[in-house]
């Protein structure tokens, strides 16, 4: 329930949280933030966490402050959406099996994998359906994070586009994006272990029912069926013609009107509907520490 925060009570109990949420909508198309609820909470509370689902595939990004909750608080919220998935390359806390450790030091500047527009692995057969990220440490400027609302992309497409897009399918690929910098043999061996996966170019939410724009510049290599007389003329039309529309697809996730920015402070969290968003994790922030965690929460095979 929306309601003004002057009618809630500083502190409560779990049972009444639910006539307390506070929803401060961030932008007009994307993001909110909700104050007077913890998520340790929400773990427990079926009705509360009932609501905070409504809000997530409202808003598709939900903001919160001051979650001073425990890695098992924030295990046991992510599992209430879903199993949780690890990381071929990042790793997860060796405790808390798929809560994955994002710790950026000035001692590790070539594993900084951000400032990049992308939805969570895409490179699986089954992307994340959501993630919960948690600030544990933050610089004291810069290191915020950008949201991209890729159901209004698709829907602000030219009709031409639409059309011509509505039965491509895209490669996606972990070996050219976290292998690139790896020598050859380990990229080899993390490809053999995640094949290249194929995705439709537009995904239906599986929840929503809308149209999800689902190519991202970090994950999506190429079109797998553009190649067709529909197409193209001679086979000098292929690769440009391919490539221009990709790009031209993937510049969508630079809009501003379809974005939001959220400042991070120590405990904030955000919790994100990875089937249709974006997200950047914008590096401006050496020579300084930013250290995250991250449970990402079992998917379906999109369609």
């Amino acid at each position: 329930m929306e309601q003004d925060h002057q009618s809630a009570p500083a502190v409560v109990r779990a049972a009444s949280l639910t006539k307390s949420i506070r929803v401060e909508p961030m932008t007009c198309t994307i993001g909110a933030q909700l104050s007077h609820v913890n998520l340790g909470a929400v773990a427990e509370d079926d009705d509360l966490l009932a609501e905070v689902k409504n809000l997530f595939f409202k808003y598709r990004v939900l903001f919160f402050r001051d979650q001073d909750i425990t890695r098992a608080q924030h295990v046991a919220f992510a599992r209430r959406f879903g199993e949780l998935e690890d990381h071929p390359v990042v790793g997860s806390h060796p405790d808390y099996p798929g809560l994955v450790q994002i710790y950026k030091t000035p001692d590790s500047p070539l594993e900084r994998n951000e400032n990049s527009w992308h939805t969570d692995a895409t490179w699986r057969d089954k992307p994340p359906m959501g993630c919960v990220l948690r600030c544990v440490e933050c610089p004291p400027m810069g290191g915020d994070t950008m949201w991209v609302n890729m159901a209004e992309a698709y829907n602000q497409l030219p009709e031409e586009i639409k059309f011509k897009i509505a039965g491509l399918r895209a490669r996606h690929s972990i070996e050219a994006s976290f292998g690139a910098a790896m020598p050859i043999e380990k990229r080899l061996a993390l490809k053999n272990r995640f094949p290249d996966t194929e995705h439709p170019v537009v995904r239906i939410h599986p929840e929503t029912g809308e149209r999800i724009l689902f190519v991202n510049g970090s994950f999506t290599t190429h079109f797998t069926n553009y190649n067709t007389s529909a197409n193209i003329r001679f086979g000098l039309d292929k690769a440009p013609g391919s490539a221009q529309l990709l790009s031209y697809l993937v510049s969508q996730a630079t809009i501003p009107e379809f974005q939001v920015r959220f400042r991070w402070e120590k405990n904030s969290v955000a919790f994100w509907d990875n089937c249709s968003t974006q997200h950047y994790a914008v590096m401006d922030y050496p020579p300084s520490h930013r250290k995250m965690e991250r449970a990402a929460i079992v998917g379906d095979i999109p369609f």
